[in-house]
């Protein structure tokens, strides 16, 4: 008989967060814990084949991860937008804007603009 430990497992949608404590045995897995919450139950969206990830406390793990005393499981959310694709397009509106360099995408240097109007 293995001792029992005490975790955590988050999950928060942009209106609804769901945060469970549980006591699971000390060999427990992220994957095993997550199915001993009932948090698959409650939220059928979930699916760590093709969208969601886990943490422990903010940094990714496998699912094949141990737990240890205390740890909180970050089940995350796919992200709306590719952050990268979303700077280019703020780059490219700032130039188009004259907020930016034509060149460089840095900040337009006054005197140089003041140059280009003689």
């Amino acid at each position: 008989m293995s001792a029992e430990i005490n975790i955590e497992i988050a999950y928060a949608l942009p209106l609804k967060q769901t945060l469970l404590s549980l006591a699971v045995a000390a060999d427990t897995t992220v994957e095993q814990a997550i199915e001993q919450s009932g948090v698959l139950d409650m939220h059928p969206e979930i699916d760590f084949d093709k969208v969601n990830k886990v943490g422990i406390w903010s940094r990714a793990c496998k699912l094949s991860a141990p737990l240890k005393e205390g740890d909180r499981i970050e089940i995350y959310r796919a992200l709306i937008a590719d952050p990268k694709e979303v700077r280019k397009r703020r780059a490219a509106k700032a130039k188009e804007e004259g907020r930016a360099d034509k060149v460089t995408g840095g900040r337009v240097n006054p005197r140089r603009a003041s140059d280009n109007d003689d």
